[in-house]
């Protein structure tokens, strides 16, 4: 087992040699901190820290605290950090995630020195972020006077967030999957819109921003994921003396719990804002979605990308012929597939391009094909050639921008969060040995569709209809919201509104800061000599990033 620093204990070690690394699972002994390494012979190291950050409402809170911390630390107390190492790195990746679960902190760079560099900001960013209330006001939300000089003007809200979910919930495939995501989901966190609604993120207040930090960016909710050839003893030394020897062990435990089933189908409709000049004709898109079983057991995910592929994967897939033949509608949904990138994992199918008239006939046309699936099943050569496919994917290096180790770390992330076994979903070869024996029974797959989609009572269909007056309800609505809140306001708080806006805009306009605080890459640092590895095939864990981005879901992606 590789050896690890006195403040840290090794839990586990097991080497995976279809992805050429041993993973290394160790925990902090004050914090509890896990810390999951991937022992490679790898140059290009990844470093990801990521907390469960699980909201209970639509404010946007995670989002706009993954923002926020970006915006200075204690020991980097510069306005934007992240950006200016942007430019003093020789980083191959840098970003920041929030999902609908977990926030993460993802970089990698094949420098040593520059690992070091960002990974000092990194963690300070993290942990010892500043959040300073104006960076939460332009970040998050803030009330401005529309007339910036004039204290009888009407106010407008603003933001980084806010305009940018703005955006986002404009299009008709993200309310579709927000409201999926919400009747498939009644009580936990994925309920809730983590990128935050923009009816509902100027509910958050800076006190909450704070709170929700202190709460989730703490050691003990965290998990350290690494990979490359930097020795875990290294790394954990930096960890213990850049932060967790400042810390003790929180007894807060967050967690999601499994959703409560269903006893009986739900059908529900929901509307989507449409240009008056638009006919409503043809407009109108349908979906059904199940809730299956547990996606941190890589068995289930392996089975369900399966049957995913066979009812969806191509035009002569059953599912997908019948919602490309379907005619009511025009075409199948976006929103057609696997989501697997949440504690239990789910399936849809849909159309658009349809009318509301056109529900219970879309519902019967899918109920049926599976129906005729489950009785007569699939030819068993398309069964195997989608399981081929399947381990083809899972071996390849996907084209995504995404370094090779932050692919495989994402891919063990899953079962980090939810405190399952993230080796197991790196550990391909056993499962799909499983697989390949499981699918010599021809009766496997109308089983599954009897299992999971027949049988499967946790049934939702939405309806999305278009709405030729919603866009003027919701600005009425805002409108009338903010009327409300200038009534409340003497003249002492209008001229802090003005005096904020006035900071604001001076921050924006002033000169770039004195960067020499941060550290950076020195001509020294770089090797005067490259060796270039030779190629070589590597495994990959399927993750579910493409799918996110393609449904535009609620997981925004920030620099």
């Amino acid at each position: 087992m590789e050896k690890c620093h006195p403040t840290f204990e090794c839990l586990r070690e097991e080497s995976i040699a279809s992805l050429n690394t041993t993973v290394n699972i160790f925990e902090h002994k004050k914090t509890k901190t896990q810390h999951i390494h991937l022992e490679a012979d790898n140059s290009e190291n990844v470093f990801l820290v990521a907390f469960r950050t699980m909201p209970m409402d639509s404010t946007g809170v995670a989002h706009i605290l993954e923002h926020t911390a970006l915006c200075g630390s204690k020991r980097y107390p510069v306005r934007d950090p992240f950006f200016m190492m942007i430019r003093r790195s020789l980083n191959t990746f840098m970003n920041a995630f929030t999902a609908s679960d977990w926030t993460a902190y993802p970089f990698a760079t094949k420098n040593r020195k520059d690992f070091d560099n960002l990974l000092s900001v990194y963690l300070d960013a993290a942990f010892f972020a500043r959040l300073d209330p104006l960076d939460f006001a332009q970040e998050g939300h803030r009330m401005e006077l529309k007339e910036p000089d004039d204290l009888t003007s009407e106010l407008v809200y603003k933001g980084v967030v806010f305009n940018e979910m703005k955006g986002a919930m404009s299009s008709p495939s993200s309310i579709l999957y927000d409201a999926v995501s919400r009747y498939l989901n009644p009580s936990n966190t994925y309920h809730y819109n983590s990128g935050g609604d923009p009816a509902h993120i100027p509910d958050l207040s800076y006190d909450e921003l704070v709170a929700f930090y202190k709460k989730h960016y703490h050691p003990s909710n965290a998990t350290f994921l690494t990979y490359g050839d930097i020795p875990a003893e290294t790394l954990q030394a930096h960890f213990e003396e850049k932060v967790l020897q400042h810390f003790d062990h929180s007894a807060d435990v967050i967690s999601v719990s499994p959703e409560k089933r269903y006893f009986a189908p739900l059908s529900v409709t929901e509307h989507f804002a449409l240009d008056a000049n638009t006919p409503t004709e043809n407009q109108t898109q349908h979906v059904l979605a199940w809730l299956w079983q547990s996606g941190d057991n890589l068995d289930h995910r392996l089975e369900a990308q399966l049957l995913s592929q066979v009812l969806l994967g191509n035009s002569a897939s059953p599912l997908r012929k019948a919602l490309e033949t379907f005619p009511g509608a025009q075409s199948p949904s976006p929103l057609c597939g696997l989501e697997d990138s949440q504690l239990e994992l789910s399936f849809l199918c849909g159309v658009e391009g349809s009318n509301p008239d056109q529900a219970e006939a879309f519902q019967a046309c899918v109920l049926e094909t599976l129906d005729t699936v489950a009785k007569e099943g699939v030819d068993q050569e398309q069964v195997e050639s989608v399981l081929h496919q399947l381990e083809l994917s899972q071996r390849e290096i996907s084209g995504d921008s995404y370094p090779y180790g932050l692919q495989l770390i994402l891919g063990a992330l899953t079962g980090a969060t939810h405190r399952s076994d993230p080796v197991a979903l790196l550990n391909l070869e056993p499962a799909l040995e499983r697989l390949r024996e499981a699918i010599k029974d021809r009766d496997y797959i109308p089983r599954l569709t009897k299992k999971l989609l027949l049988e499967n009572q946790h049934r939702v269909r939405v309806t999305l209809i278009p709405d030729h007056s919603l866009s003027e309800r919701r600005d009425a609505a805002e409108t009338e919201r903010l009327a409300a809140e200038k009534v409340r306001m003497n003249k002492e708080a209008l001229l802090k509104l003005k005096e904020q806006a006035a900071a604001l805009k001076a921050r924006q306009e002033a000169q770039e800061e004195d960067d020499s605080i941060l550290p950076k890459v020195e001509l020294h640092d770089i090797p005067k000599e490259v060796n270039y590895p030779q190629p070589e095939t590597l495994s990959l864990i399927q993750i579910s990033e493409p799918t996110r981005r393609e449904w535009l879901s609620r997981m925004p992606a920030s620099a």
